[in-house]
């Protein structure tokens, strides 16, 4: 059993930055591929990013290339979401999700291959 928690989440202007971060326990976390998912008001959850295992693949959804990093630290047992000039269209509830893969470069964005799920944080970005 993993558990995530993810913070950071807020109220900011648009052009704005948040760091959202989704803190790790119960397992191994480097055993884990990581990925950020967000779910917009009567929209269904979607993929945002997502890194290896060690981090040395990432991989991000075509609307926040370029604006977003996903980064981790196994020493801390912490995946980050770095979110920089934000939209509206970025409001959401931001989820992190823990995959349990053998593999150390592949990362997935499809939420089926997720094991374990946060509670989400609200990210609300005004006009």
């Amino acid at each position: 059993q993993v558990q995530l928690v993810e913070s950071g989440g807020g109220l900011v202007q648009a052009g704005g930055s948040l760091r959202l971060s989704c803190a790790a326990s119960g397992r191994t976390f480097s055993n884990y591929a990581m990925g950020w998912f967000r779910q917009a008001p009567g929209k269904e959850r979607e993929f945002v990013a997502a890194i290896s295992r060690t981090g040395y693949s990432t991989y991000y959804a075509d609307s926040v290339k370029g604006r977003f990093t996903i980064s981790r630290d196994n020493g801390k047992n912490t995946v980050y979401l770095q979110m920089n000039s934000l939209k509206p269209e970025d409001t959401a509830v931001y989820y992190c999700a823990a995959d349990r893969t053998y593999s150390i470069v592949v990362v997935s964005t499809s939420q089926t291959e997720y094991d374990y799920w946060g509670q989400g944080t609200q990210v609300t970005v005004s006009s």
